[in-house]
């Protein structure tokens, strides 16, 4: 199960995640609206241990690539009405070994229709509670409506989960279920992570 942990800022703060070697992807979010913006994030803070994963919101292509290539990002996240087309151009940017995942909010079953025009286009969804705002709720949504999604493409899960959730990650079950993305719900104060509380979380989880 892949666990990302998103939002990071604080330099010691990403060191000491990255020491733990359990965290598969770490998130960095590049939307200045964002209480958990990067701003001038120097790239001696950035994670040796884990894959590093840009977040952007509505971002002009070629800031996305620019971004990519000074911080060397393996995936990008997009957390905004991106079409397919701009996954597609933004593709040929990049190039194929950056993985593409698209956010998808969720409140009811159709919201899963949107999928589609992105398979193939894309290589990850992001289930996520819908909300007026970009960035997350930080509030969980029904994974029972998840049964319903008949893709092709693996996908994570986001929105809300926190300490007390091991029993449900681990309970969850859907053949494209890949992981979960974890950020709010384990903070101290925005972008600053209780690394202990992470620890515990992804020891008892990935205990089976």
């Amino acid at each position: 199960m892949i666990v990302k942990v998103c939002g990071m800022r604080d330099a010691e703060n990403i060191q000491k995640a990255d020491q733990l070697n359990t965290i598969d992807w770490m998130g960095f979010i590049f939307y200045p609206s964002s209480k958990r913006y990067v701003g001038d994030l120097l790239p001696s803070a950035l994670p040796q241990n884990c894959q590093k994963v840009g977040v952007f919101v509505n971002e002009q292509i070629q800031k996305v690539k620019d971004n990519e290539s000074k911080y060397q990002l393996n995936l990008i996240q997009l957390h905004g009405d991106e079409s397919p087309d701009y996954c597609k151009q933004l593709r040929v940017k990049v190039g194929p070994q950056v993985k593409l995942i698209k956010v998808i909010p969720i409140s009811t079953a159709l919201d899963l229709n949107h999928c589609k025009a992105y398979e193939g286009v894309v290589d990850y969804f992001l289930f996520e509670t819908r909300c007026a705002s970009y960035g997350g709720s930080g509030e969980s949504f029904d994974w029972s409506l998840l049964q319903n999604y008949k893709g092709r493409l693996p996908f994570l899960i986001t929105g809300g989960i926190g300490p007390s959730d091991v029993s449900k990650v681990q309970s969850f079950s859907h053949p494209l279920f890949a992981g979960i993305d974890i950020n709010s719900c384990f903070e101290i104060s925005p972008a600053l992570k209780d690394i202990k509380a992470i620890s515990n979380f992804i020891n008892k989880i990935k205990a089976l």
